[in-house]
């Protein structure tokens, strides 16, 4: 079976979607017996990088370019321009499926429905556009956690039978990630630390998680530090003067290459991510393939990932967060505990299990 995935995230800057294509797709070349194609160009195995396009220049123009006439170009003509192939995997960027394919898709989540006050404008309506005209055309669809599942199923009144779940992986550098002391030294980390990653936006819950921290009783602001790394997202113009504001132990990081997370993740002496919507939650599943205990909040996705392996909060409550923060801070017993049981729960979450569930539900499709 020929099988092409749609990459033109990887042609944008983007995070947890380029994050999972990036791997998906690489891990699907790797344990397939089947032929792996990329649209809307060829991209050979790059560093994942979520600042910008992971093509060069020429490559980013014309797929951006063959993208944007497939989605407007009449709909003979847009079907020239896609490839004859026997299952397309789009993305929520392609609106158009090739003739006489199996047409398939990964839906990630439902927050710009479910929670329309957490996003832009331009996001609820590129996502109501994706809903409506590719889902119903999909024989199958992938969703990356049963809560995004149940909520297809709930909200969009989508086919049951149409849906899977199959988990996200997490790249094999954090399972083999160790504590690296020079790398903190070099990013300025001095001090045991709380780690947050994630873009700085509304949904993140950064602010909660700044309230929370300087809420703590002051030995153990003496003690540690709160360090923030994400680039810098919608509505987040107040988010980041406070991150740059000089408050007391918080350190504001930034963008970090992908490269150097692994081992800061490690070195971390706790995980926290008080998100208020996530249809999977990879930074999650990331902190515990690397033993970093984790704090998350109750959002439904995220306690079906970590399960009993993190400590978990009310997603509005700065009182139960700035608890959480407090006895993991206290308590290295506590922390071993959960670093052991994330350690554990996190082996479900390789991206081969997830390549080889895809194909296998993609083959099923084939056999329909």
């Amino acid at each position: 079976m020929r099988i092409t995935i749609d990459l033109t995230p990887l042609l944008v800057r983007s995070a947890g979607v380029k994050t999972y294509l990036h791997h998906w797709f690489e891990a699907l070349r790797k344990v397939g017996s089947h032929s792996i194609e990329s649209f809307p160009v060829e991209l050979g195995s790059k560093p994942l990088r979520h600042d910008g396009s992971m093509a060069g220049l020429p490559a980013t123009v014309a797929g951006l370019a063959r993208g944007q006439a497939v989605n407007r170009l009449p709909e003979f003509a847009a079907k020239a321009l896609l490839p004859s192939t026997d299952l397309f995997h789009a993305s929520s960027l392609t609106r158009r499926f090739p003739r006489h394919a199996l047409r398939t898709t990964t839906l990630h989540d439902l927050s710009t429905a479910l929670s329309p006050e957490l996003h832009p404008a331009a996001n609820i309506e590129s996502d109501r556009r994706f809903f409506a005209r590719v889902l119903p055309e999909c024989d199958g669809i992938l969703c990356v956690s049963e809560a995004t599942r149940q909520d297809a199923i709930r909200v969009l009144g989508l086919p049951e039978d149409r849906l899977t779940a199959i988990h996200s992986g997490v790249s094999e550098a954090y399972f083999a990630a160790q504590p690296d002391p020079a790398l903190a030294h070099r990013y300025g980390l001095a001090k045991p630390y709380f780690l947050y990653t994630g873009t700085i936006e509304p949904r993140k819950n950064v602010d909660l998680l700044l309230d929370a921290f300087r809420a703590l009783h002051a030995d153990i602001l003496e003690g540690w530090d709160l360090v923030v790394i994400g680039g810098a997202g919608w509505k987040c113009e107040s988010t980041i003067a406070r991150l740059r504001s000089g408050e007391a132990g918080v350190r504001y990081l930034g963008y970090v290459p992908e490269s150097d997370l692994p081992a800061l993740f490690a070195t971390a002496g706790a995980f926290v991510y008080p998100s208020l919507f996530e249809g999977f939650g990879l930074p999650v599943a990331q902190a515990m393939a690397c033993g970093t205990p984790a704090i998350i909040s109750d959002a439904t996705a995220l306690v079906e990932i970590a399960g009993d392996a993190a400590r978990i909060v009310d997603r509005h409550s700065r009182d139960e967060l700035r608890d959480a923060l407090a006895e993991l801070a206290a308590s290295p017993r506590r922390r071993e505990a959960l670093s052991q049981k994330g350690r554990s729960r996190a082996e479900r979450f390789h991206w081969d299990r997830c390549a080889r569930e895809s194909i296998a539900y993609f083959e099923s499709l084939d056999r329909r």
